[in-house]
């Protein structure tokens, strides 16, 4: 126990009576129910089993149950949890098993509702990387969504544009006392549609988990265009750690602008016939509901198979070139997402959970030792929790390659958790190093893994 104490400085206590609502109330709730889902801000953190989610802090303030309007016909529920931050406006996001994108304020109020693909959606990842001052590099925030075999990409900006928008009419409704109509359609068809990318990634195989790394350059002998290309993680049952590269245009490969210039009329006949083909879909689809948009291109780049070795959970570092992924046999893999080979790697870590999480490792310089002293981004070095539930610890390792620096005692049916990714927080802001919280279950106690050693 003074290990933990050591380490961990406890937050607050989120015990009470709704907690009970999400199967609160006896031993290992928090982690023995596949159901039970959780998403952390840095003010609340949000519960949900299949078909509730609860919104509670870690002081007396206010608590929301939320129920969204699920199918009963297709046996709808909720599949994943996130939050989105954007400066001033924080919401939830919810995934369902019919493969919908729930939005929802803290008052409970739908705010979004869009049909992704006609599938379970495993989970919602929130990421982004920051413009770099010394390079003229654009800055990326993007909201993903994993679905077994598909990953979708929606803009930051695009999601942060609708909020505000929803922000406006809620103050000028609030003001002219006139009633929402935003919610009142239940299909979502009075949402306006955010634009987004999808790609099929089940070359190897359906995917357990899968992230989109960041900004790839294009293959060779592609033609040069404003279309970026993005670089995909995926872990599943057929393939341990496969990756793709996403392009934004199906159409800009070397082969398709041969066939385009060589054979013109055969292109514009099957344009012409596709428009027909079209116009009749549209008619005999026009009063029925929205369906998923087609898939942009995905190549495959490379594939590890180790059977009976599954891929389970991947987590990625801040800035998406190295990825933690556990597997079905109790061994983390440190992939350099990059160069796309494993760097690192642990044995003996059945059902872990992993982190990436900066810590104050070394403090060299003079004004370190003062206590009025800030530390900035360059004080901090990576490292991985990794959560090893069988063991009842919590191990810091150094990233890449340095030594396991932290090993905290914690108890059973305990979680791991992390706050969402916050957009567009401001550069001259103070830097806010990633952190890494621990949940007790039983107790309901909040902690958070100190970033010093001291």
């Amino acid at each position: 126990m003074s290990s933990k104490r050591n380490h961990t400085t406890e937050l607050g206590c989120i015990a009470c009576e709704e907690l009970s609502d999400v199967g609160a109330g006896k031993e290992g709730w928090l982690v023995d129910n596949p159901s039970l889902l959780c998403a952390l801000d840095t003010h609340s953190i949000a519960l949900a089993n299949r078909s509730l989610i609860l919104i509670t802090g870690w002081d007396d303030g206010p608590r929301l149950k939320i129920r969204p309007n699920l199918s009963p016909i297709e046996s709808e529920s909720i599949t994943a949890l996130e939050w989105l931050v954007f400066d001033e406006i924080r919401v939830i996001a919810v995934g369902t098993s019919c493969g919908y994108l729930l939005v929802y304020s803290l008052d409970g109020q739908l705010i979004h509702k869009q049909m992704v693909y006609t599938r379970r959606i495993l989970k919602i990842r929130v990421r982004g990387t920051k413009k770099d001052l010394t390079q003229q590099t654009s800055s990326s925030e993007e909201i993903s969504i994993v679905i077994p075999g598909v990953i979708a990409r929606f803009d930051g900006s695009d999601f942060q544009n609708m909020l505000q928008e929803w922000l406006q009419e809620t103050n000028s409704q609030f003001w002219d006392e006139k009633p929402t109509k935003r919610d009142s359609d239940a299909l979502g068809n009075t949402f306006k549609r955010i634009p987004y990318q999808l790609w099929n990634v089940n070359k190897y195989g359906s995917c357990a988990d899968a992230a989109i790394t960041g900004i790839m350059p294009p293959p060779l002998m592609e033609i040069q265009s404003s279309q970026r290309y993005y670089c995909a993680v995926t872990v599943g049952e057929d393939a341990v750690i496969s990756a793709y590269r996403l392009s934004e245009d199906r159409g800009r490969s070397i082969v398709g602008a041969i066939l385009s210039k060589v054979v013109p009329a055969t292109f514009s006949t099957i344009a012409s016939f596709s428009k027909i083909i079209w116009r009749n879909e549209q008619k005999s689809a026009k009063n029925s509901e929205a369906k998923p948009q087609s898939f942009a291109k995905a190549s495959p780049l490379t594939c590890l198979k180790d059977h009976p070795r599954k891929g389970e959970k991947l987590t990625l570092s801040p800035s998406g070139t190295l990825a933690a992924i556990t597997d079905s046999l109790g061994r983390i893999l440190l992939l350099d997402t990059q160069a796309l080979v494993v760097v690192r790697l642990w044995k003996g870590y059945r059902d872990a959970c992993c982190f990436f999480m900066e810590m104050l490792v070394k403090r060299d310089n003079a004004g370190a030792s003062s206590s009025y002293y800030e530390p900035s981004k360059s004080d901090y070095c990576l490292c991985l929790a990794i959560h090893a539930p069988r063991k009842g610890i919590i191990e810091v390792w150094q990233m890449r390659t340095g030594p396991r620096l932290l090993t905290i005692q914690c108890s059973k049916g305990s979680k791991l958790l992390q706050p969402t990714y916050r957009f567009g927080s401001s550069a001259d802001s103070p830097y806010v190093p990633l952190e890494v919280f621990l949940l007790n279950g039983d107790s309901g106690q909040l902690s958070v893994l100190n970033r010093s050693l001291s």
